[in-house]
């Protein structure tokens, strides 16, 4: 390249590492998948009436449910109490995750990606309760009778960040020179 000519491409990786160190530029991913969350949930619940089903698949319906608790509904009946307690949870594990991206090397990439979607399941189901008071949940998978607790994109996003972690201390494991003592 001929001296003078600017090197953008450069240039635009060493403003990143400035001011996104660590796997913090996975944050867009984070705010594609709180895009979609927030944008599925507020159509879900534009066109559904509460615990209305509609079957897309056979085992697969799309409902509308909400959730005043935690996974599974833990705590959904325990007064009210608990959507401030998830609210700070969410906050204090929102922080943790941007501190840990921030910390990560260039190599550990899809560290920085899982805790990049977990991060956006973490304050997707936070703005609700923050907003709503509840989760809205809507994806309902079943066999025969049996209805797995109704689920969204941010719980989604939440399983697939922990998937991707537990798989890259697998794959790190594999990388560790065996001690032979």
């Amino acid at each position: 390249m001929p001296e003078g000519t600017p090197n953008t491409g450069r240039q635009t990786q060493e403003i990143a590492k400035k001011w996104l160190p660590g796997q913090l530029s996975w944050l867009w991913l984070t705010a594609l998948i709180i895009a979609l969350d927030q944008w599925s949930k507020h159509e879900v619940v534009a066109v559904f009436s509460l615990y209305e089903r509609l079957e897309v698949f056979p085992h697969f319906n799309l409902t509308l449910a909400y959730n005043s608790g935690a996974a599974f509904s833990f705590l959904a009946d325990a007064g009210g109490w608990q959507r401030w307690f998830f609210t700070a949870i969410a906050v204090g594990a929102s922080v943790m995750i941007l501190i840990w991206l921030a910390r990560l090397t260039a190599a550990e990439k899809l560290q920085g990606v899982a805790l990049s979607l977990i991060l956006a399941g973490a304050l997707g189901n936070f703005y609700d309760r923050l907003v709503l008071g509840h989760v809205v949940d809507f994806l309902d998978f079943y066999w025969g009778d049996y209805h797995f607790p109704a689920f969204n994109i941010a719980d989604t996003a939440i399983t697939i960040g922990a998937g991707l972690i537990l798989l890259d201390m697998l794959l790190g494991a594999r990388k560790e020179p065996k001690d032979n003592d």
